[in-house]
């Protein structure tokens, strides 16, 4: 295909036990211990063929579904040379996509995963990054995909439509909305020994009840031939959008506060757990923090709005965070094994304890409110401004969101006219 290149574009209350006391609510160690009893997402590539049916290990927290729907969706995404401008508008946009898949009723928890794909000869030929609920560890990965390779015109789609089928962790659970986002510019190579033909992984797709829509970027002809086809035997909608994607991007005045106010809600969580499990953790963080700092302010804002949600509190939180969990009752501070905590907790007397806990629990409180007010002043400036621009209905963003109210109606997931979040 042809390559175009793109320019990537509390104050704390009164102090209840002392100096030592503020020392501890100050203390950035405290923030870094961790039981990992959950694998973070990671990509794994793959250069060859499509191997045999392949299944995480990884476990994944089950949604209650006795309380709460799940929704799980996987993006397929073209990362040759040609896609850069769409790649940047995902990294722009996963939050605001998790915002309006968490906007239905009754409230989702919501669960991502993404399948890069190139071509045979390329440096991979897929990369998975398998269903989580934990879209911080999601947008690590995604911040690290660039578009490069390509050049004949067809890429590997059978593999990757494939691989997305079994090697994704797909739960078992038969009333969640499940769905695949096939999105590139270039057909599929029809030509290679040892790949398995769409129609044959599009049919079990929807023996499985698993969506399939088809995304076009750009206009090649033979792309929306066979796109269309993956759409109709997929059970799901066609959709073409300009090369770049088309995705609304627009910075609002209200994104630098936002993003401010998320980094202090990060601040407050607490985690716990045995020293290696720490070290991973921490580990993670490092991760996670530095693709923030990759991120734009208006993205920022997306991920506030979206952790401070129901649907988003998976995220935010993750496994065995302290101050939650306390605060929840799941957890006994006083039975916790003094090297499972942080250990400038580890020697303070209970109430101490206890008092550190209280405290960022209220902090996490009120930036939480704080954070909410100001997203919902965003997003009435970006309607405003979206419905002035007449775009709306050509961007990635309706396209998306056309596709999830429809078949998530299946489901018993309603979703609102104006419930698509920018």
């Amino acid at each position: 295909m042809r390559i175009h290149h793109k320019k990537t574009v509390p104050v704390v209350a009164a102090i209840l036990f002392g100096a030592t006391l503020l020392a501890i609510l100050t203390y950035p160690g405290i923030q870094l211990a961790f039981s990992a009893s959950t694998p973070t997402p990671t990509a794994t590539p793959t250069t060859g063929p499509t191997p045999a049916p392949e299944y995480s290990t990884a476990v994944t927290a089950r949604p209650n579904r006795q309380t709460q729907p799940l929704i799980e969706a996987v993006f397929v995404l073209d990362t040759t040379g040609s896609m850069g401008g769409l790649i940047q508008a995902a990294k722009d946009k996963i939050w605001s996509i998790a915002a309006t898949l968490a906007a239905a009723e009754p409230t989702p928890e919501i669960r991502i995963g993404l399948l890069a794909y190139r071509d045979r000869g390329d440096a991979y030929v897929t990369r998975v990054v398998n269903l989580s609920s934990d879209l911080d560890a999601i947008h690590a990965e995604l911040m690290q995909f660039q578009a490069r390779g390509g050049g004949d015109g067809p890429e590997s789609v059978n593999q990757a439509l494939h691989e997305a089928l079994h090697r994704i962790q797909w739960s078992q659970n038969s009333e969640a909305y499940q769905v695949i986002f096939l999105v590139g510019d270039a057909p599929a190579h029809m030509d290679y020994d040892h790949d398995i033909p769409y129609p044959q992984t599009l049919a079990l797709a929807k023996q499985r009840g698993i969506h399939v829509n088809a995304i076009q970027c750009g206009n090649q002809r033979k792309t929306t031939t066979q796109w269309q086809r993956i759409a109709q035997l997929g059970g799901g909608g066609y959709f073409q959008v300009e090369q770049g994607g088309g995705a609304i991007a627009m910075a609002t005045p209200y994104d630098e506060d936002l993003a401010r106010l998320s980094a202090q809600l990060d601040n407050t969580r607490l985690y716990y757990g045995k020293t290696e499990e720490r070290a991973a953790r921490r580990d993670q963080l490092a991760v996670e923090q530095a693709a923030k700092a990759a991120a734009s302010p208006a993205a920022l804002a997306r991920r506030a709005d979206f952790v401070t949600s129901k649907s988003g509190q998976a995220s935010l939180i993750g496994q065995h965070e302290l101050v939650d969990e306390v605060s929840r009752g799941r957890v006994d501070l006083k039975a916790l094994p003094a090297e499972e905590l942080p250990a400038p907790l580890a020697d303070l007397a209970p109430e101490t304890q206890q008092a550190v806990i209280d405290q960022k629990a209220q902090e996490r409180q009120a930036l939480s409110t704080e954070i909410q007010s100001l997203s919902h002043q965003r997003s009435e400036y970006l309607r405003s401004k979206v419905a002035a621009s007449g775009e709306a209905e050509e961007s990635l963003d309706h396209k998306i969101f056309s596709a999830v109210r429809e078949q998530a109606s299946g489901k018993g997931l309603k979703y609102d006219a104006d419930a698509l979040t920018y």
